[in-house]
Parts: C-alpha cells; structure tokens; sequence
C-alpha cells in the first residue's frame, strides 16, 4: 500500500469494526461514557443548599430592616406627635419628686470668658413623669421618652405644678411645657378675705390646687423669709408664725405651685402695704412691727365694716390705762380666745395666752389676717375716751366711756334679751 493510500485509507469510527459495522462497546466503556456525561450530583446539591442560605439571609436581613423601619417609624411617630389621636390631659407633677442637686454649669463672665461655676438646681424623677404621661396617654414608649429626655438633659428643667397638654404636642414641647415658663401651666384665682386665719387660707389654697396644707405648714413654719419684719418676730419652727402678714387680696396662683412662691406672694403684697411711712409711725409710738400687726388682727375680727378707728382706740385705750393693772390691761376680746380655742363658744377661762381676759396685754401672734383699712387704723387709731363697745340690733357698734354705761345701753337690746 502506497503511502497515499494509507493516508486515504478511512479511519475506523469508534465502535465500529474493520469492515464498517458497529461494534458495542464494552460495558468498561459504557460506565466511562454514563460517568463522564452525568451531572456531579454532590456538587449541584451543595451549589443548591449555598444558594438558598444565601436567599434566606438576604430575606432575614431584609425583613429585621423592615421591622426596624417599622419600629423607627412608629417610634417617630410618638416622639414628633404625628397620627395620633387628638386628647387632652391635664397632669400634676408634685414637688416630692424634685430633690436638690448640685451641678456645674459654664456662663459667662463680666470679662465675657467662659467659666464654670457650681449651681443647686431641682432634678425630675424622669421615671415618675414617663409614667405619668403614659398614664394620661400622651407618650406610647417610655423607654423611648426617657431615651429623648436624657440626651436633651430636660430633667433640670421641669418644675412642680400642674399643666394642660395635648396629644398635639411632641417629645420637645411636652417637656418644656411641663416648665416653670410654661403657658401650659394651670392658673387658678384665689381671692383670700380679710379676717381669715393662716389655718383658713392654707385650707382655700389647697382645695383650689395650688398647695397642700402640709406643704404650706412646713415652708411657714420652717423657710427663713428674707423680710426684715419677719426676723426675731415668731421664731423659725412655729407653725402660726405668719399669721397676720399673709395678706387677704385676690392672687393669681400656679396649680401646684412651689409653697415658697405661693407664701412669698401673700408676704410680699403686705410689704407693699405695709409702707415705710407707716413702719415709721409704729416705732414713733414705741411700738413694734409685730405689735401694729397683732392689733390690726384684733381690730379686723372685730369691726362691722365702718368701725376700724374707734374699735383701734378701744384697744389702745386699754392696753395703756394703769388702771387695768400696770402698763397693759385687759383686752377682753373673745375672738383672741376663739383663735386659741377653735369653737365657737366663748370660754373666758380657756387656759391659753390668747385668753384676753385672763392675760394682760397683746396675744403671742396675730389672729388673722388684717386688711388695708384694719392696717391703717392700727398705725393711727381714733383718737377717743372710749374703753367699751357693744352690737346693737342694728347690726353696728355702739361705744362707751364706761362699763355701767354699755350696760344701761345693752339693757334696751333685743339681742341681749331685754328691750
């Protein structure tokens, strides 16, 4: 065979034979052939179980996403006010959950260089208002409020008091209407009469909201006001220690209001009052601020209105007759000895000092709380010849030089049972 024709010669298929036909192929090779074509199945199965992992967190990590997107919104929600029901709630947040503490805080000085100084201020009990505004359901999430107030370091700037807040309101302008600047803060308007007691006025203050008796109790007698007339008077831990110097006026009060403010209030206005000129006058007449006071207090339990002058000169006519025994007399006046006593019967021989009739001279304090004209009379009384004085049946006082003068007199009186 020539070389041409080998190279011509046509080559066998596999699996054929020399002469053309076919030829099965071993069963060797038929396992080659099913191996080499099959899929490794292992390897797709892990190809498999990777990519499901793989969808699976991608799912997880979108649906924890979603979740707290859900959450982030929901919680802006409460924190901005949005898409809440509309109410209204009026909260009170009670001093006793203030304590003093102590702070340091950067101003500015006279050279205008920043300098640290120390301050007292109040701290909230942020736990107690949390609750409460969730109570009153003004806030869904306390943790959330509590989280906002502490970085906005609001618990040095809320105050006692009672306050008007709407679901209107966020996070920011819940807390600083909950301030001692707040136009939310609830005003009442107490008018206290002249002639109440201290005990009368703390009982008016605390049935309009603005204090507690024990609250107004404990600051009267207990916080060294910064009045001259006030010191030496009535030593610190006496419960009636203002009586007199709280003066009857019309206020305008914070619902919950600090006690110090709300007495500080009534104290100031007798200051005003109470002037200079007539300060002068009292110690011209040798009498001291506490004395004037007291005798104004008399002479407001006492008068019908129109009387002032010459009830004040009865007062001052027995206090200095020698007569009565020594420098001060007997007053006689029973409403000394209903302060004391609380009734409303009279018992001239109550054991107290403010028994006027057993004890020579002015009672220990005040009896109540004098106005304008009880004041005015007390520094410049009437000048008069008069020791005694008595109620008519028509309603108005009738005055006498004498004891068996007032007598003759209260023998034509209905009142008296004569007449």
């Amino acid at each position: 065979m020539s070389q041409e024709s080998s190279y011509n010669q046509p080559r066998r298929a596999a699996g054929h034979g020399q002469n053309g036909k076919r030829v099965a192929p071993s069963s060797h090779s038929r396992r080659e052939e099913e191996h080499s074509s099959r899929p490794p199945q292992r390897r797709r199965r892990r190809r498999r179980a990777g990519a499901m992992g793989a969808l699976l967190y991608v799912i997880f990590v979108l649906g924890v996403s979603a979740l707290l997107a859900g959450l982030g919104w929901t919680w802006a929600n409460d924190i901005l006010a949005l898409n809440k029901e509309p109410l209204t709630a009026v909260v009170t947040l009670p001093d006793d959950i203030f304590t003093q503490k102590e702070i340091t805080v950067e101003v500015t000085g006279e050279d205008g260089k920043k300098v640290k100084e120390k301050q007292t201020v109040k701290e909230a009990d942020m736990d107690y208002v949390a609750d409460l505004l969730k109570e009153n359901g003004l806030i869904e999430y306390k943790a959330i409020f509590k989280m906002f107030s502490s970085i906005t370091n609001a618990k040095y700037d809320l105050s006692a008091g009672t306050y008007e807040l709407n679901t209107e309101m966020d996070y920011r302008a819940l807390l600083s209407n909950l301030g001692s600047s707040s136009s939310s803060r609830m005003v009442t308007t107490v008018t206290i009469p002249e002639g109440m007691t201290q005990a009368q006025i703390f009982a008016l203050l605390e049935e309009k909201g603005v204090a507690t008796v024990d609250e107004l109790n404990e600051t009267a007698a207990n916080y060294d006001f910064k009045y001259s007339f006030l010191k030496g008077v009535v030593p610190l831990g006496s419960a009636n220690r203002l009586e007199g110097y709280l003066f009857p006026d019309t206020y305008d009060f914070y619902m919950g209001e600090d006690p110090v403010s709300v007495l500080n209030k009534m104290i100031l206005r007798f200051d005003q009052i109470f002037t200079d000129k007539m300060r002068q006058t009292v110690t011209d007449n040798g009498l001291s601020i506490q004395d004037a006071v007291t005798i104004a207090s008399l002479i407001e339990k006492e008068t019908d209105g129109t009387d002032q002058g010459k009830i004040a000169s009865v007062i001052y006519n027995r206090l200095h007759n020698p007569a009565a025994g020594g420098t001060y007399g007997y007053l006689n006046i029973d409403a000394a000895i209903l302060y004391a006593t609380g009734g409303t019967e009279v018992d001239t021989s109550a054991d107290t000092p403010y028994n006027t009739y057993t004890h020579t001279g002015l009672p220990p304090t005040a009896i109540a709380s004098p106005g304008a004209d009880a004041l005015k009379a007390a520094v410049s009384p009437e000048s008069t010849s008069y020791y005694y004085y008595a109620l008519g049946d028509d309603g108005v006082h009738h005055f006498f030089q004498s004891y068996s003068g007032m007598q003759q007199w209260m023998a034509t009186q209905e009142r008296y049972g004569n007449g």
